[in-house]
């Protein structure tokens, strides 16, 4: 069900997206109205699933996760067992951050973080190759990020400046 969202929600959204550590105060300021309605909404978009949660963004290459990969897998069969199968191994392996199911040639997209091209290769080697309902793998190694915005397009018609 989609969530039925004013010009004010949308703009709270806007503002979180692209802060989440603000102040209800400073929310408010931001979106035009006082503190008590604000943080009224902001809860209610919580309890309706639109706002998920919170967290940092953690820059990888600080932490030394240089390496960025996708790997395109192909899977032996699409029954509900080796789906189910796979997906318990993908959330299991800490190597990858997002995993997508597709429809075309490739069954899933893996991305995956690792130090360096021979952690990634051990865990293309040691699990993902060898996981039973696995039929193909293909890599990609990024070489270059140009854009990263987690975020969800907010519709600049709703939150322009009055």
């Amino acid at each position: 069900m989609k969530a039925e969202l004013d010009a004010i929600d949308w703009r709270i959204l806007k503002e979180l997206q692209g802060d989440g550590r603000m102040t209800n105060v400073e929310l408010a300021r931001r979106v035009g109205i006082s503190a008590p309605p604000c943080l009224r909404r902001v809860r209610a978009l919580e309890e309706a699933g639109v706002i998920a949660g919170y967290r940092a963004l953690v820059n990888e290459k600080a932490l030394a996760f240089d390496l960025t990969a996708f790997a395109m897998v192909g899977l032996a069969s699409q029954s509900e067992a080796g789906l189910a199968a796979f997906q318990t191994k993908v959330m299991g392996w800490e190597i990858v951050r997002e995993c997508y199911m597709l429809s075309g040639d490739i069954d899933f997209i893996l991305k995956c973080v690792a130090p360096d091209l021979d952690a990634f290769q051990s865990f293309l080697i040691d699990e993902l190759t060898r996981a039973p309902e696995v039929e193909s793998v293909r890599t990609s190694l990024v070489i270059r990020r140009l854009k990263h915005e987690p975020a969800v397009p907010v519709p600049t018609t709703l939150t322009r400046d009055r």
